[in-house]
């Protein structure tokens, strides 16, 4: 075999350079998540920033603080936040320490494994049971001329109302939410329950450790940041509902969202503007929240690995 025949094979079989080798293709693996970005974007980050450059301008688009200082100094609008942080932290402890008993009670109470899937499907459900229907279930129960506040009337002859009773209170609306803020609190804990080893509590055992030292000393220190992450978002979740507020009491309850409504439904109380800082002030709150969450999550999930 000759140099040049020899040369003319090394040629053949020498491999294509990358740009040769293989043709141009776009990035399909991006097509998936592409639609998530969209809605982001046009739902979430362009709202939002649209938001917060309203909050700082007037009614003539110039540069302003008034709006922001109103928050603080007019005494309707804090009196709102405060009582929203309140409905808030109170629905979120309540639901958060009912969950959390719910979770214990079929995870590790030695319960029939039905009562797990039965519970954990409808924490799913009741999670996301709100707004409207929620409202409208409470008030046909217990309002005015609920089932419940009926049957005491006619059949006990127990007028709950004139008692004193009304419903349509703060406390009343911390129960309505706690139907879902329950739920929720079940359906995030029971993993960081399952994440408890069998094996720490039999060595725990063999060290002589009792039952409430076992719990004291190792289950709360691991489930301990999932259940403050828990609570917080708990918060947050309360924090931002509308929907269910409005339906339940309508414009009687001074709380930040229902503040926000009337702000931008066109009433005698509208401004845009101040509307803006209102919802700016939320979303600093639920995003201060949603940070905490985020720490305290990181901080659980070593536990589940």
């Amino acid at each position: 075999m000759t140099d040049l025949s020899l040369s003319n094979q090394a040629l053949a079989t020498k491999p294509a350079p990358p740009s040769q080798a293989t043709a141009f293709r776009l990035p399909t693996q991006w097509i998936g998540v592409a639609p998530f970005f969209v809605f982001a974007l046009m739902f979430l980050i362009m709202p939002t920033l649209y938001l917060v450059i309203g909050a700082f301008r007037n009614t003539d688009g110039q540069f302003t603080l008034d709006n922001i200082l109103q928050l603080v100094t007019d005494p309707s609008i804090s009196s709102s936040y405060w009582s929203s942080i309140k409905i808030s932290f109170w629905s979120a402890i309540l639901g958060a320490f009912a969950g959390l008993a719910i979770a214990i009670a079929i995870v590790r109470g030695g319960l029939p494994r039905w009562t797990r899937s039965a519970t954990l499907t409808f924490s799913g459900v009741a999670s996301n049971f709100a707004g409207l229907p929620l409202a409208f279930a409470f008030l046909a129960t217990l309002g005015r001329v609920g089932i419940v506040t009926t049957l005491l009337r006619d059949v006990l002859n127990i007028n709950i109302y004139a008692m004193g009773f009304n419903f349509l209170t703060t406390t009343g609306l911390i129960a309505v939410y706690l139907f879902f803020q329950i739920p929720l609190m079940v359906v995030i804990i029971v993993p960081a329950i399952d994440g408890l080893k069998k094996e720490w509590s039999e060595a725990a055992a063999t060290l002589g450790a009792t039952q409430a030292q076992y719990w004291r000393m190792v289950v709360i220190p691991v489930i301990w940041p999932s259940f403050l992450g828990t609570v917080i978002l708990l918060f947050a979740n309360a924090f931002g509902a509308i929907a269910t507020a409005y339906a339940f009491a309508g414009p009687t309850l001074n709380i930040v969202p229902i503040k926000l409504y009337s702000q931008m439904n066109g009433d005698v109380l509208h401004n845009p503007q101040l509307a803006y800082a209102i919802a700016f002030g939320m979303i600093a709150i639920t995003g201060i929240a949603n940070v905490f969450y985020i720490w305290f999550r990181t901080r659980s999930e070593r536990w589940l690995k």
